[in-house]
């Protein structure tokens, strides 16, 4: 067994097939805990794919940050039946200036009926 970077159980039961395969997160949170594994693991692939196309960047650069933790603190909507969601969390991190922690509000959307991340409110 591997644990998922997330905090989830087995990666191959959580946000490896995410990750890994594309397939849909089926809700905001879900999708938001895939892209901080996808950090953790250094696969801008993932990130680019689920980025919003009008707010994603032309790359995604990764690396030069050790993820160590993620606490999701409050999810606003952003279930199977929603087309909006909200997700507030910390990730916990080390680099070259060492520990940090990073809070955000991602905003996600359903997008051709899969979720996205928009942007950070």
């Amino acid at each position: 067994m591997t644990p998922c970077p997330c905090g989830g159980a087995d990666y191959r039961d959580c946000c490896g097939p995410l990750v890994e395969d594309g397939v849909p997160a089926r809700t905001a949170e879900q999708l938001m805990r895939s892209r901080y594994t996808a950090f953790s693991l250094e696969r801008p692939d993932h990130l680019w794919r689920t980025w919003h196309p009008r707010t994603r960047p032309d790359t995604v650069e990764v690396g030069g940050t050790t993820w160590t933790g993620l606490t999701v603190l409050e999810v606003v909507a952003g279930l199977a039946d929603d087309d909006d969601g909200v997700v507030e969390f910390e990730a916990r991190f080390t680099d070259v200036d060492g520990p940090g922690i990073m809070r955000e509000r991602s905003v996600f959307r359903r997008r051709g009926g899969r979720w996205v991340y928009l942007d950070s409110a």
